[in-house]
């Protein structure tokens, strides 16, 4: 009785809320999937102060985007209403769906937290057209992205990105026959993981991003959280580092957090050193050695990712 009392309580929470707020009060988390967006999404929102708007860019999920690709990119100056008017949608909080409110428990509200792992060709997009808007990018070591998504027979989409002549023409026209030609299902997810933080790595300047490092979230949580809170105009609070220490809602029932060593190492046991020298050759392809290589610890911190390509 109690559990059904909790879950009719939950979907009335989910379905019937208020949002006021215009698209200013709006913060987007964006980063690979199985990266650990969730879990800073529930360390950020652990006083409930946000609505939690779960991958509204989800092209296949959201009728309001049927028209767009799957991991849709757009240069700044497409000001196509196919593109602006549903992105603003979603953006002001003007959009309900049970796919992204699945996860809210705010009543009423006027800022709104937005998770999704498919946006990052689109956030450049998003901060040239909606400049206020907060964007922090989330980045973990590739190997266990590709790890983790491969025990979940997650595809790796890399028809997705080329199909989109503007986005070959503009980035990946240097990578595209190695693109077209990956077939190893480990290799396609390296391969992902290098165009989707390639892209945002390249188009952003210092300040107009903010960038996390799994791994940093891991074995220095407070340092990190207090990073992102005063980026996003929030304040830090104990209760936080109480959250980062449990698993997120979509974490796998078997990757209990024993601590912050054991998360970032742990993708070794499944990952032959053959298939991490090969994934390193991958991110050499992108320049983009200087962030990760064959240790588990990215190479620089958060306040220096984006001097990456600046410095080569």
């Amino acid at each position: 009785m109690v559990y059904k009392l909790r879950s009719k309580v939950r979907k009335l929470r989910q379905e019937s809320f208020f949002d006021t707020g215009d698209y200013r009060q709006t913060v987007i988390l964006a980063g690979a999937g199985r990266s650990g967006t969730t879990w800073l999404q529930e360390t950020i929102n652990c006083q409930n102060d946000f609505r939690i708007m779960f991958e509204p860019f989800h092209s296949k999920k959201i009728p309001l985007l049927n028209h767009w690709n799957y991991r849709q990119y757009l240069r700044n100056d497409n000001r196509n209403d196919r593109f602006l008017v549903p992105a603003t949608r979603i953006l002001k909080g003007r959009v309900r769906h049970k796919w992204i409110d699945k996860y809210n428990q705010k009543v009423y509200s006027r800022k709104r937290l937005i998770k999704d792992i498919r946006i990052q060709l689109l956030l450049h997009w998003i901060k040239h057209n909606f400049p206020e808007i907060p964007i922090i990018l989330l980045l973990r070591h590739p190997c266990a992205v590709a790890n983790s998504k491969l025990k979940l027979g997650w595809d790796s989409h890399l028809d997705d990105f080329l199909m989109q002549d503007e986005l070959v023409t503009d980035f990946l026209s240097p990578f595209q026959k190695e693109l077209e030609n990956a077939k190893d299902p480990f290799d396609k997810h390296i391969f992902m993981w290098c165009v989707e933080n390639y892209i945002p790595l390249k188009q952003f300047n210092k300040h107009e991003i903010l960038v996390v490092f799994y791994e940093h979230l891991c074995t220095g949580p407070e340092q990190q959280v207090e990073r992102v809170m005063p980026f996003i105009g929030s304040t830090f609070s104990s209760d936080m580092l109480d959250k980062i220490l449990k698993p997120s809602a979509q974490s796998r029932k078997d990757s209990a957090i024993v601590s912050g060593v054991d998360l970032v190492s742990s993708w070794r046991a499944s990952v032959s050193d053959e298939r991490v020298k090969r994934a390193i050759d991958i991110l050499k392809i992108f320049g983009l050695q200087d962030v990760y290589n064959e240790g588990d610890m990215p190479l620089l911190d958060g306040t220096k990712a984006l001097d990456v390509f600046s410095a080569q």
